[in-house]
């Protein structure tokens, strides 16, 4: 195996490919693959076959029933044997290729011997001779099986002697059921074949990989030859459309991007599917019967010809390790797997670089050139097929300016030499793409490719060039598409080398859908969708700002530039921005533009931790995080940028509940923005209209003295943090009291995905931990919860919260039940971990492969001037919450303000607490405490 050198006539992206399929290659067998050519293993079958005479003896010849247990036991241990020297050259490091063509010629000699053995006894009770032939189909006809793929064969026969015929193929399928395999068939005549053909597009396709098994060979001759003549030959520019419109649909089921977290290797887009598609067109358009004949009719090149083998040997060896792993058909790369398979395949960890995500890159890059293999061969099918007369051609192309023409929807550049004399001219031919609404044709994306090492530091420091970047970015439509695209051509890498370093970078955990580059993409389409009106109705606020923004051009190079530290490794906010200024001045942007792109990408992840993991009533906070925003523009820009990235992380990432924390965010510090002396408003003077107020909303109801009496009890902080009209509720609460164990009122926000539960009782140690033990114990999720202790003894919790799918909860019986637990656990009657344990038995059934990330938990004793603030970033399971506040509460905390935040597999739970003197904690001894017992509470299984 030769080491690729850069070769000037391929993309810069397809060398960069080559090198890494080398790389990963050459890691994942110690030295050269094993050729593909290599000599088929020789299968000794009648060694497992007992001889009739010496089974049966000389008394006569015995029936295929007297002689099928033993054939039965022979063929298992014939398959055991070879099907296990066949995974230990897996192991060893054969290609997959080798694997699946050797299995299936496994499977082809127990065939031959079975039906051989089968026809020559039905010959024998019966006499004569029918014509019968055994066809692989399918997977198996193409000569390809993984360990545990169906065999898909066909009963071919002439027409006549059906029921010997029937006979035949119910011995042969009951044996091969009998050992275990997964067979499908048919049995079919030649003039059924061309009926069902005709009428049934699954059935045309699998004759497109028919292969003769044993039989009568000029039968399946002549099924060849009609296969050619009225199959191949009917209705193809239809079939080509059809396998399109089938493939579209199986990337909608099975995952419509090649980026996504756990692949299907078999039906997801840039896996195997797409390249055995790419052969069924391009045999019904081509007439060709197998992938060389298309090299000799001119169709593909021999470096095309190389990417399919290629690709389809590199599949087929991670999913036959799949199907080993898992001792059956699998083709989901799922999370628990892709570490195996990594391993399996030699990647190992360097310092912070995974060596999963290392393989995860190498699989999209390869996974990247399928679908370009594909999508150019489609492309080649129906461009001959709508190629359109020379002069009427002519007539219809419309000039468009610097030597570019649209052509039947397409733009297309009839002298290739415009690009090599005047190289700006590549970024325009995306800019006029995008301006006129019109695909690249195949011979520009062709171009493109080739044109990719005029993409130097010169061309990227031209006025001109990005003159034509930016006017991309401030389109009012199809900006997305064309990143998209720039992206998809190698492009985008070249035009932004910094970019490069997220290409096909995946990060291993379950919140991240999509690779880092597909990601960035994703965040500025949703950014686009926003300023498009598409969320008008739900998301107001943020519909108008992305309106509003000064220059929505520098948003959108944030946002697609957001997370490119990311391939730098620690900080990827830090080692992001750091690369700004020299971006920013490769492109010509202003020092005021380039400070804000910098200020963009250094705190893009700030706005969402502010708005989720920090008392948004601390108006101490809300001041300071001003005061770094500096202006209301970067505040809109930043509050827009986290929408887009949140958005583009996944389809449940973004919900109603963060919106609304980062829409009470964005106002309050607006406010302050707009107020713009940055200094604390009269508590005392506030205080008192609040209190004003309340006594006039509750004048009519109770007697001002007891209303009076429990303001006066209420803490400054609540007071302040509230409007008005809840602290009116709240005090109905707190006098409702009484004698009774607690008072509770329910609120639904249907908008938000929330439901309010406020809890009124007499404080008690530990009450929230009791509090959030019953709520584990009834199956719902606490997003949130604020905490306050009149000093009359009076608590009054206010938790928010829906079901652990994101739903607010509505049924009246489950609240019922909430609060019936709730009485018996204040009243002491029932333990609450004895209800958090009844709630949550341990399953027998194997729970899904997740991550497992280090427990770390930080101190922050600056953000609030009355609590210490604990944040924990911890691997998410059952009763957590419960154990946690549990654990502060022993250690005689109390807990003022609490966030829960939990990302699929991650939680980051954030605790206001001050000590039993109502001090923060500041004694590094103390600090010290509180995190190891965390730890070890967290810890526990």
């Amino acid at each position: 195996m030769v080491h690729p050198e850069y070769d000037s006539s391929l993309s810069f992206r397809d060398n960069l490919c080559n090198l890494w399929i080398f790389n990963a290659v050459f890691r994942l067998y110690g030295g050269p693959v094993k050729a593909l050519s290599e000599k088929i293993m020789n299968f000794d079958i009648d060694r497992y076959f007992p001889d009739e005479h010496q089974a049966f003896g000389d008394s006569g010849r015995a029936s295929f029933e007297e002689k099928r247990p033993l054939y039965l036991a022979g063929g298992r241990h014939y398959l055991a044997r070879y099907g296990e020297d066949i995974r230990a050259r897996h192991n060893e490091g054969a290609d997959g290729a080798w694997v699946v063509h050797t299995i299936a010629e496994m499977v082809d000699t127990l065939m031959k011997k079975l039906f051989r053995c089968i026809t020559s006894d039905v010959r024998h009770q019966a006499g004569g001779r029918e014509q019968i032939a055994l066809v692989a189909t399918g997977g198996y006809g193409r000569g390809e099986l993984n360990p545990y793929s169906d065999i898909d064969i066909m009963f071919l026969y002439g027409g006549r002697d059906g029921r010997r015929v029937e006979d035949i193929a119910n011995k042969v399928l009951y044996f091969l059921w009998d050992m275990r395999l997964d067979v499908g068939y048919a049995v079919r005549t030649i003039e059924d074949c061309v009926e069902m053909a005709n009428s049934d597009l699954t059935v045309k396709t699998a004759l497109l990989d028919t292969r003769f098994i044993c039989g009568s060979r000029q039968l399946f001759k002549e099924l060849r030859k009609t296969i050619l003549t009225q199959i191949m030959t009917k209705g193809s520019d239809a079939f080509i459309r059809q396998k399109v419109t089938e493939l579209e649909e199986r990337r909608e089921k099975y995952g419509s991007s090649v980026y996504l977290l756990e692949p299907n290797i078999k039906e997801g887009e840039g896996g195997l599917r797409d390249l055995h598609t790419t052969l069924w067109i391009a045999k019904i358009k081509y007439k060709a019967s197998e992938p060389r004949e298309l090299l000799t009719k001119g169709v593909l090149t021999e470096e095309e010809l190389d990417t399919y083998n290629s690709s389809l040997s590199y599949l087929w060896r991670i999913r036959n390790e799949l199907h080993y792993l898992a001792g059956r058909r699998n083709d989901q790369l799922t999370f628990g797997d892709q570490s195996r398979v990594a391993e399996f395949l030699g990647y190992k960890d360097h310092g912070s670089l995974l060596g999963v995500e290392e393989f995860l890159r190498d699989f999209y890059l390869q996974a990247t050139r399928v679908e370009q293999f594909w999508s150019a061969m489609v492309t080649k099918c129906l461009y001959h097929e709508k190629r359109p007369r020379r002069l009427l051609g002519y007539l219809a192309r419309r000039p468009i300016g610097e030597g570019f023409y649209i052509v039947s929807g397409e733009l297309k550049i009839p002298d290739e030499g415009v690009i090599a004399a005047d190289p700006p001219r590549l970024m325009k031919l995306f800019e006029y793409a995008q301006k006129h609404g019109v695909e690249l044709g195949m011979q520009a994306k062709n171009l493109v490719r080739k044109s990719l090492p005029l993409v130097n530091d010169k061309f990227r420091r031209n006025r001109e060039v990005n003159h034509s970047f930016f006017s991309v970015l401030r389109a009012p439509g199809g900006v997305a598409d064309t990143l998209r695209m720039m992206h998809y051509l190698g492009f985008l890498i070249r035009f932004i080398p910094e970019f490069e370093r997220v290409y096909c970078k995946a990060q291993h955990d379950l919140y991240h859908i999509y690779t880092v580059d597909a990601h960035s993409i994703f965040a500025v389409e949703e950014f686009i969708r926003l300023r498009n009106g598409e969320h008008a109705g739900s998301l107001k606020l943020l519909s108008r700002l992305a309106g509003d923004i000064e220059k929505s051009e520098l948003l959108i190079l944030a946002l697609l530039l957001h997370d490119i530290g990311k391939g730098e490794g620690g900080n990827h906010s830090e080692k992001g921005a750091e690369m700004m200024p020299t971006i920013a001045r490769r492109m010509g942007l202003t020092r005021e533009d380039s400070e804000r792109l910098e200020f963009l990408v250094r705190h893009h992840l700030l706005f969402a931790h502010i708005a989720q993991r920090r008392d948004l009533h601390d108006e101490k906070m809300i001041i300071q995080f001003a005061r770094l925003m500096g202006s209301s523009e970067n505040l809109k820009m930043l509050y827009l940028l986290t929408y887009g990235d949140l958005r583009a992380v996944g389809p449940d990432v973004w919900t109603d509940w963060k919106a609304a924390l980062m829409e009470e965010l964005y106002e309050k510090t607006f406010t302050v923005l707009e107020r713009g002396d940055f200094k604390f408003e009269a508590r005392s003077e506030r205080v008192k209209n609040v209190r004003k107020k309340v006594l006039e909303l509750l004048e009519a109801e109770y007697a001002a003295a007891a209303v009076r009496e429990e303001l006066k009890a209420m803490s400054t902080r609540h007071l302040l943090s509230n409007t008005p009209a809840a602290i009116a509720e709240h005090v109905r609460m707190l006098l409702s009291l009484g004698n009774s164990t607690f008072v509770s009122r329910l609120s639904h926000e249907p908008e938000g995905g929330y439901s309010n539960f406020s809890i009124c009782t007499l404080d008690t140690p530990g009450l929230f931990s009791k509090i959030t033990g019953v709520m584990a114990a009834n199956g719902m999720n606490i997003l949130g919860a604020r905490i306050s202790t009149s000093t009359n003894g009076k608590a009054l919790d206010v938790l928010h919260v829906n079901s652990p799918q994101g739903f607010v909860i509505t049924d009246e019986s489950r609240w019922k039940k909430v609060e019936e637990d709730l009485k018996h656990v204040i009243q002491g009657k029932v333990k609450v971990g004895t209800l958090v344990e009844r709630r949550h038995r341990p399953s027998l059934l194997s729970e899904k492969v997740k991550p497992r990330f280090p427990t770390v938990i930080e101190f922050d004793n600056d953000v609030s001037d009355e609590y210490t603030v604990i944040d924990i970033y911890t691997h998410d399971k059952v009763g957590l919450l419960y154990r946690i506040t549990s654990t502060l509460t022993e250690l005689g905390l109390y807990i003022g303000v609490s966030r829960i935040s939990t990302k699929i597999d991650q939680v980051a739970d954030v605790f206001y607490v001050k000590d039993i003197f109502g001090q923060k904690i500041t004694s590094e001894e103390k600090l010290d405490e509180i995190k190891e017992r965390l730890l070890k509470a967290i810890e526990v299984e």
